[in-house]
């Protein structure tokens, strides 16, 4: 198995029409997907996120990192939300994705996310974050 990060992005156009979608439609829209997905066995973790209009970001292009409140300049690709699942394949993780409950405009990233088995096991940082990992009963 392998985790996938499918990661939503929308456009103004496809936020707009998600916002005008009445709130508990969308909740038994996405609701039933992710019932989907807990039966399947398949899905670690799902969050949306708050409007980007709360957000700030953080830039590194400088000497010293820039924090500059939200809304963005650009908003032509916003990420809105993430689902984390445990699929067999990349090809597993597109059919989850292909079967999103999303409106028309927006997209889905599909990322595969390394596990800590991935990097050196020797090295002192990975050896930390995998106790940490026991520890938090993540492995």
């Amino acid at each position: 198995m392998a985790k996938y990060m499918l990661i939503m992005r929308g456009t103004d156009e496809s936020m707009k029409e998600m916002m005008e979608t009445p709130f508990e439609q969308m909740l038994e829209t996405v609701g039933r997907f992710n019932e989907e997905l807990i039966r399947a066995g398949v899905l670690v973790a799902a969050e949306g996120l708050d409007d980007p209009a709360q957000g700030v970001v953080v830039d590194f292009s400088g000497e010293t990192p820039v924090v500059t409140d939200g809304p963005y300049g650009e908003t032509k690709e916003l990420f809105g939300g993430f689902y984390v699942i445990d699929v067999a394949s990349k090809e597993e993780a597109i059919e989850w994705a292909r079967r999103l409950p999303a409106v028309s405009g927006t997209k889905c990233e599909v990322r595969r996310v390394p596990s800590i088995d991935e990097f050196p096991q020797d090295n002192e940082w990975i050896i930390k974050e995998r106790a940490w990992r026991e520890r938090t009963g993540q492995l």
